[in-house]
């Protein structure tokens, strides 16, 4: 009676299993269809609240109109405007006048030569609401149409946030779907079968759209942040962690079904032995996330629990669902390879054995040379440019952009985007004559009034985003400071952005390196292990980064690094990268537990771990290296640096330089605890015969199965 009370029991747990899960899916579908519209994707969205640029975005949507959409419409021909041009523009604008409510009267400015005539025009109609923005310029963009010779350009900050915003429209379902190829085809390579690496992709999908609810109810409770950047992260977090989980798992199962004659006992097994590893790995992913609730930036800060929702949702997808839907395949689904009850794998020779063996014959020389390879790398970085511009942040430039340049070479002594700056109303006057006598300003108009404050327009001499119009913010901000006024716009909140980086990178760092160091001492049992592991992962980090800055502008042409780089890829390469140092270094720990010389220990971690966290790493750094084909360049950037970074770790540092590293230091690597201490001497047998520590454990009720946890041969 008990033997089939166990057996319903264990045919009915992965049903129930199956079913709690379509229940889930049937109630958060329809919220992760909302997810990709709450992402706020302006500049201003981005910056801390304390910005003088977000206090100027602020007050600008309570004067009369709400928040303005700014355009500046470029009439051009190369060798000067026609009368017929100067007609064609004056009735395109009056056109323009009539179908939208206009803050002013358009101004046509002409430049030196006669060859460029600029209309700047603002609208507060389409308001705050995004999908109006978006057809107020689409409608200025149909009556603006050149012919002839004659190019007409619609830019100015509107149109650039309506480029932006179309292109953050298409990165979540090309994303998605590019993301889902490339894991497809590693699969298939990976298990070499026509149906199992289905299943992995299923379930991780249902863990996106779990994530992506999850994302959607941050959002409305908690009013998270939500970025078509930190969306992207998002997704690829989710795929690329949640396959790296599932094939710990499938190699384990796989290793421990030609062990057990059921299933469902083999799946038990292989969850006790792995799910420690991946439950800390998940941990120090999440811990290293979570940090970045400490940024000043609002983006960098709602990236961390939106990345930390698809790190814990793929999480509990591939140790609940993939389980049980293993389960209820049964053996079939390795077809053709299936492992058979009571069959021993084939006997290969391992690569990573190979591998370990060379490195260990000199470790010296071996650990010495990977770390001057990787201190050359991150040099490289001294190649990295500053901050890149608005302009130079696409891979194929938009209109918005083109505009940008034509006005940038055509009026070279004044800048064409204006610096807003808003003042009380009683200040105002104070305000205009002080921004008018500030060096590098050309002109001040004011503008709007409303609720107590004063809007004015202030033009530079110098071109936006250039060094020039930067000191010229400056200088506005330190003389307007004592009048109370605000001093904000396009180019200033690229200013806010850059400063805000660069306080968020000396708070976080530190932060991360003491939250995954905390964890690794409590998995591992050590200070010296995670240390080593740490090490290691910064290395890579400054190596990786290093890379980047010899390809960025050499080979891809970019024209600046994202200010958000450095802090970004610190975090996952950090996080990412000591996931696969848990997986080596946890495994290293159980073979000295069970009495191996350290040596021993490390080859033997290396060699049964190696394999399956290699296809890991391949996974992992394929889903990042999706981000490359994404027409930002931020995004560009971040996945190749992510990318390179776990492939520098997953074939170079952890398996020479990890393993180097144990094998020089012994036992001083599990120092202060146990393991770091001699061993007991052997003990002697009934007969004088000497028993090793390994032998007496098993005399004393041990027994001679596979350790738990990364043994993941497949």
């Amino acid at each position: 009676m008990g033997d089939t009370r166990k057996t319903t029991r264990r045919r009915a747990v992965p049903w129930v299993v199956v079913g709690l899960w379509l229940a889930a899916l049937v109630l958060v579908g329809p919220l992760a269809g909302k997810f990709a519209g709450i992402q706020q994707n302006r500049a201003v969205d981005y910056l801390p609240d304390s910005a003088d640029s977000t206090q100027v975005a602020r007050i600008q949507d309570r004067l009369p109109g709400g928040e303005s959409t700014d355009l500046v419409l470029v009439y051009h021909r190369d060798g000067g405007l026609t009368d017929a041009d100067r007609r064609t523009a004056a009735e395109q604008i009056a056109e323009v006048r009539g179908a939208y409510d206009l803050t002013g009267e358009p101004r046509g400015v002409p430049s030196e030569d006669g060859s460029t005539l600029m209309y700047p025009v603002s609208s507060t109609q389409p308001g705050q609401d995004e999908e109006a923005r978006n057809a107020f310029v689409d409608g200025v963009r149909e009556v603006a149409e050149g012919s002839g010779g004659l190019s007409v350009e619609v830019g100015g900050p509107g149109a650039l946030n309506t480029d932006m915003g179309k292109v953050f429209e298409t990165i979540d379902g090309t994303l998605l779907l590019a993301t889902l190829a490339v894991v497809t085809v590693l699969l298939i390579l990976i298990y070499r079968s026509p149906f199992l690496w289905l299943v992995p992709l299923a379930v991780a999908g249902v863990a996106a759209a779990t994530a992506m609810a999850t994302g959607y109810g941050l959002h409305e409770l908690f009013d998270v942040t939500v970025t078509g950047q930190s969306g992207g992260v998002m997704t690829v977090l989710v795929l690329g962690a949640g396959t790296d989980y599932a094939l710990l798992l499938i190699a384990r199962y796989r290793e421990e079904l030609r062990r057990h004659e059921r299933p469902y006992d083999a799946m038990r097994t292989a969850l006790r032995g792995c799910g420690p590893a991946i439950l800390a790995s998940s941990g120090t992913v999440a811990a290293g996330l979570l940090c970045l609730l400490a940024a000043d930036l609002n983006s960098s800060s709602g990236m961390g629990p939106v990345g930390t929702v698809g790190v814990l949702a793929a999480l509990v997808a591939m140790t609940t669902l993939l389980p049980a839907v293993l389960v209820l395949l049964g053996r079939r689904v390795f077809w053709p390879l299936i492992p058979a009850f009571g069959s021993e794998p084939k006997a290969r020779r391992s690569l990573f054995a190979a591998m370990g063996t060379s490195a260990t014959r000199r470790p010296v020389t071996v650990l010495v040379g990977g770390a001057l390879l990787l201190g050359a790398l991150a040099l490289g970085t001294l190649n990295l440019s500053g901050s890149i511009k608005q302009e130079d942040s696409f891979t194929e430039r938009p209109e918005s952009i083109t505009a940008m340049r034509t006005l940038a070479r055509e009026y070279p002594e004044r800048s064409s985007r204006p610096v807003t700056v808003i003042a009380p109303d009683e200040r105002t006057d104070v305000v205009l004559d002080r921004a008018r006598e500030t060096e590098g300003v050309a002109e001040a108009v004011p503008g709007r009034s409303g609720s107590g404050w004063t809007e004015i327009a202030v033009f530079t001499t110098a071109s936006p985003e250039t060094a020039a119009e930067t000191r010229a913010i400056e200088a506005l901000r330190a003389g307007l400071d004592t009048a109370g006024a605000y001093v904000g716009g396009p180019s200033a909140q690229q200013i806010d952005l850059a400063d805000s980086e660069s306080r968020d990178r000396k708070v976080i760092v530190p932060l991360v390196l003491a939250a995954v160091f905390v964890i690794l001492v409590g998995l591992l049992r050590s200070l010296v292990a995670p240390l080593l592991l740490l090490a290691a992962v910064v290395a890579v980090w400054g190596a990786a980064l290093g890379i980047g800055g010899l390809v960025f502008e050499p080979v891809f042409g970019f024209g600046g690094t994202d200010p958000g780089l450095g802090l970004l890829s610190f975090v996952f390469l950090v996080a990412l990268g000591v996931d696969y140092g848990i997986f080596l270094m946890h495994r290293m720990r159980e073979e000295s537990v069970k009495g191996a010389e350290p040596e021993a220990a490390a080859l033997t971690a290396l060699r049964t771990t190696g394999g399956v966290i290699a296809s890991a790493g391949v996974v992992l750094a394929a889903t990042f290296a999706v981000l490359t084909t994404l027409p930002l360049v931020g995004l560009v950037e971040l996945g190749f640096v992510i990318a390179v970074g776990v492939l520098l770790d997953t074939f170079l540092v952890r398996t020479y330089l990890v393993t180097t590293a144990s094998v020089l230091l012994k036992r001083r690597m599990w120092w202060p605890g146990r393991l770091s201490r001699a061993p007991e001497p052997p003990a002697v047998a009934e007969g004088g015969a000497l028993r090793s520590p390994a032998e007496r454990g098993a005399a004393l009720g041990g027994t001679g199965a596979a350790p738990s946890g990364t043994n993941a041969r497949s």
